[in-house]
């Protein structure tokens, strides 16, 4: 009974192989498993880094957006400069041609001054000097008019501030408080726009 028990060397050799390799069978399979969860995990991954990021797209968007704006206002501080500088020059070419045609309208009462001086300097006619001063003078107010420069009426008149300037004040009992007696200098206007104030003297009686 006891030898039945005992058993013999060479069966609990095959069975300790056997049971080795049974474990090294299921070793080898746990380790493939193991493979094979790390190689899906790793392809997880690989597939999760190879999808955009919403956020990353969204900031691609908006620093194209605010190129597109920065070019914008680029261009349009260019046009704004253009224009600036197209508007300077029309404004520099329109005042020399306004200049130039009320130049051209006095330069004619210039060339007859001249004239009368020459006359004067070879005759000592005052009768004709006078008569040149005259011609002179219709000829400037002619150039006014062309102008369409206008005196401000002021004698006689009520005192208006918006176009007599009042430097003196006198008594005069043939006209009423307030209203001129004496143009010291005539004032001029295009149309409701003055050139220069009436300088006048205002009657006050008190």
């Amino acid at each position: 009974m006891k030898e039945e028990q005992q058993k013999n060397p060479e069966t609990v050799k095959a069975e300790t192989a056997e049971t080795a390799q049974a474990a090294a069978e299921q070793t080898a399979e746990e380790v493939k498993a193991a493979e094979a969860g790390a190689a899906d995990t790793a392809d997880t991954k690989d597939e999760k880094a190879a999808e955009p990021d919403p956020k990353d797209a969204k900031i691609a968007q908006q620093e194209q957006q605010i190129a597109e704006l920065q070019n914008r206002l680029l261009r349009l501080q260019a046009d704004f400069d253009n224009f600036r500088k197209r508007n300077n020059e029309e404004r520099e070419r329109l005042g020399r041609y306004v200049t130039g045609q009320v130049a051209r309208e006095f330069l004619k009462v210039l060339d007859n001054f001249e004239r009368a001086e020459a006359s004067l300097e070879a005759s000592k006619d005052g009768e004709a000097l006078k008569k040149g001063m005259e011609m002179i003078h219709k000829q400037f107010e002619k150039a006014l008019q062309t102008l369409h420069i206008e005196e401000i009426p002021a004698q006689g008149k009520p005192f208006d501030p918006q176009i007599h300037e009042a430097v003196m004040q006198g008594s005069n009992p043939d006209l009423p408080d307030e209203s001129i007696d004496l143009v010291l200098e005539k004032g001029y206007k295009i149309g409701d726009d003055v050139i220069r104030h009436s300088k006048v003297r205002v009657v006050r009686n008190d």
